[in-house]
């Protein structure tokens, strides 16, 4: 009976490991928020909604929550307008840049890449919230990863109803 309780105990034990391995690469570990804080180096800046950020010692592919950018890297789809611009914004914001990631309700996307609300490490700046207020990013709501769904979309409208960015241009 002794040996069964502590078979028991080590597989718990292996569980929680495998588990708390994947909240760390996740940034579930460190406070607040959908799925806690974890803070990376932004290695590259793919186009306007995605990065790679240096996470646990390995580089990971992170498709910001919520927005959404014209395309300009993806095959077979031509450059449309404004996504060179929301681009260069982007890598303003945090090429080379240690950043906090919060990953939302689902933390990886059908492509394999984390999910995440993107903070700024340096001064807080919620990343997404910026391209979407500057006219570089339209709304993208995927439910369950919702949460600042209508924050983004009166960031949207504000920004639609002053022209600025793509508003103003496409």
């Amino acid at each position: 009976m002794r040996s069964h309780t502590l078979l028991r105990l080590l597989v718990l034990v292996a569980a929680l490991v495998v588990v708390g391995d994947g909240l760390d690469v996740l940034g579930g570990r460190g406070g607040g928020g959908e799925g806690g804080g974890g803070d990376g180096l932004v290695e590259r800046v793919v186009d306007g909604d995605t990065i790679h950020v240096r996470l646990s010692g390995r580089s990971e592919t992170v498709r910001y929550i919520g927005v959404d950018t014209p395309e300009s890297v993806k095959p077979g789809t031509p450059v449309q307008c404004f996504a060179k611009a929301a681009s260069a914004a982007n890598a303003r914001l945090v090429a080379g840049r240690r950043v906090r990631l919060v990953a939302g309700a689902e933390a990886r996307d059908r492509y394999g890449r984390l999910l995440a609300y993107v903070y700024r490490a340096s001064d807080g700046a919620f990343v997404n919230a910026a391209l979407v207020r500057d006219g570089y990013a339209r709304t993208l709501t995927i439910a369950p990863n919702d949460r600042f769904a209508p924050r983004f979309a009166a960031l949207q409208a504000d920004a639609r109803r002053a022209g600025r960015g793509l508003w103003g241009r496409c």
